[in-house]
């Protein structure tokens, strides 16, 4: 698998980036994904990331891309994750404000579900975007913010 690691999922996106991950560094977790696994993560990439990139024309910070269902489980998120199918990201775009990000990907991408998560108004650098792209499903470009006062529905600040 390590020579898989350098494929080219995109103009600017390798598989590498798509799955680094410290905690599974950390803790030995093999994060390798399967084909299909691949698949997904080079749509996720030409359909919403090189996107972004290419209209933002700066670098794409991935935070979370590919959980294998180990690392998943250890980081506590739902084995029902798109992480990990590898249609999800959790991004940042570093000075943009991650509201901005999040509403130009609501209006001109097709995307699963778009997640602000965390965000606080007036600190551009705060959470991040949580965003999926299906391949065997049609995406239903659902909307929502995730705080510590719940989950709501569309981009609430």
């Amino acid at each position: 698998m390590e020579h898989l690691k350098n494929i080219r999922l995109s103009t600017n996106f390798t598989l590498k980036e798509m799955i680094k991950s410290s905690t599974a560094l950390r803790c030995e977790i093999d994060n390798s994904p399967n084909k299909l696994e691949i698949l997904n993560l080079t749509a996720l990439c030409n359909k919403i990331l090189q996107p972004v990139r290419d209209h933002y024309q700066r670098i794409v910070s991935v935070n979370s891309g590919f959980r294998c269902i180990e690392l998943n489980t250890k980081l506590g998120s739902k084995p029902s994750s798109s992480h990990v199918q590898g249609e999800a990201g959790d991004i940042e775009v570093p000075g943009l404000d991650n509201y901005v990000l999040a509403m130009w990907i609501r209006d001109h991408l097709e995307f699963d579900k778009l997640i602000l998560e965390y965000y606080e108004d007036n600190i551009s650098s705060s959470g991040w975007i949580h965003v999926s792209y299906s391949t065997k499903n049609p995406n239903r470009n659902q909307v929502l913010t995730i705080n510590h006062k719940g989950t709501f529905p569309g981009l609430i600040i």
